[in-house]
């Protein structure tokens, strides 16, 4: 039986393993009252109880941009906690996401009896495959966010769990004119989402993309409105850097709130990750958009193994969401693809109505279903 002497490591790198990281927590103390949480995370780990050794904000890197700038102070701290759970073991070590910091930190302290569990599955499904042999060593148990995930592992020999997406259990039917009321967003216009991205790296390459689809879409339709939530300050600044003749559009701006401002819109223009799918579970039509630095989409390109870039495509019977990558990224063609949306309203009810089975799918109360796959691997299952 788990006690509450338990002790867990817990490690995050971005926003949302913060996010993960905290659900799992607060499920945890219910399930395992005293246990305690040590280890890498954000503001919303340490809210739940999470002391945390270092902040998530220095593990946070997207492919090769900025990699050599950050790789040293990354591999420091990934040392020091090897040393840190080596000297202290702890009962458990729970790592969200970030696979290319955590894996190789799971595999040296299972090594040593040190029970592991990884949060998130590494899109070894979709690219770089030969990971597979990686996490076998590395991972005592897999929890993953989608059904064909947890599939794909066990029939690679990994011990697996499918809990759902926490997204999914914390949105409801959505509510667009509610959603505009509390934005302040009058009635009568067409409404359009832009979300840039949250990494400093993703803004310097869309913002400017963004701009010129706004220009474009403006002149064509005066009428449409544009909102923007930023993640953070620092995102918003260099939005603003980058992002040359925005104050002369019809675009409001929002501190993060960019839930609420998906439910607002009519169609969203957005960054390829968590936000595509956010958008997919409150019924929104969208544009994938994304670049890569030219080193990181070549390897992308060499060793992938699917199609599509965004979830929704791949949770979809049909891939229908738009998808502009690299130099298919440009103002032209995001116009063309809203376009494609506005003009055939047939096209957007389908879609609401598959996005609505997907939302069913993955709504499973991610945090408890999380909560008891931790308990059942701290008293001795798989």
């Amino acid at each position: 039986m788990v006690t509450g002497r338990t002790k867990i490591a817990i490690v995050a790198g971005e926003p949302s393993g913060d996010s993960l990281g905290s659900g799992l927590i607060t499920a945890l103390k219910s399930a395992v009252p005293g246990a305690c949480f040590l280890g890498v995370g954000g503001p919303k780990m340490r809210e739940a109880g999470c002391t945390t050794l270092y902040d998530m904000v220095h593990l946070e890197l997207m492919g090769f941009d900025g990699l050599f700038g950050k790789l040293g102070g990354i591999l420091k701290i990934r040392r020091a906690l090897y040393r840190k759970f080596m000297a202290d073991p702890p009962d458990l070590f729970i790592g969200i996401d970030v696979p290319d910091f955590n894996l190789s930190l799971e595999g040296k302290l299972r090594k040593h009896g040190i029970k592991t569990l990884h949060y998130v599955s590494p899109t070894v499904w979709a690219w770089r495959g030969y990971r597979i042999h990686k996490i076998r060593r590395a991972v005592d148990h897999m929890l993953t966010l989608f059904p064909f995930e947890a599939d794909y592992y066990r029939s690679q020999q990994v011990p697996a769990t499918c809990v759902g997406h926490p997204i999914a259990d914390e949105i409801d039917e959505p509510d667009t004119r509610q959603a505009r009321h509390q934005l302040g967003i009058g009635a009568g216009h067409r409404v359009i989402a832009l979300l840039p991205g949250s990494r400093r790296s993703e803004v310097m390459k869309l913002g400017p993309v963004i701009v010129d689809a706004v220009k474009r879409l403006h002149r064509e339709d005066p009428g449409i409105r544009f909102v923007l939530p930023f993640a953070n300050p620092r995102v918003e600044r260099e939005f603003y850097r980058v992002a040359r003749g925005i104050d002369e559009l019809p675009v409001t701006t929002y501190a993060a709130r960019s839930r609420q401002v998906l439910e607002a819109c009519d169609i969203a223009i957005l960054a390829s990750g968590t936000a595509a799918l956010e958008a997919a579970l409150l019924r929104k039509p969208h544009v994938v958009i994304y670049k890569l630095s030219p080193l990181t989409y070549w390897l992308v390109r060499r060793l992938r193994h699917v199609d599509h870039y965004s979830m929704p495509n791949q949770l979809l019977p049909e891939p229908v969401i738009p998808e502009l990558i690299q130099d298919r990224a440009n103002g032209t063609n995001i116009v063309h693809a809203v376009n494609g949306f506005l003009r055939h309203p047939e096209r957007l009810r389908q879609l609401q109505e598959q996005f609505a089975r997907v939302h069913t799918q993955l709504r499973r109360n991610a945090n408890l279903q999380a909560s008891r796959a931790v308990v059942k691997l701290l008293e001795g299952g798989e």
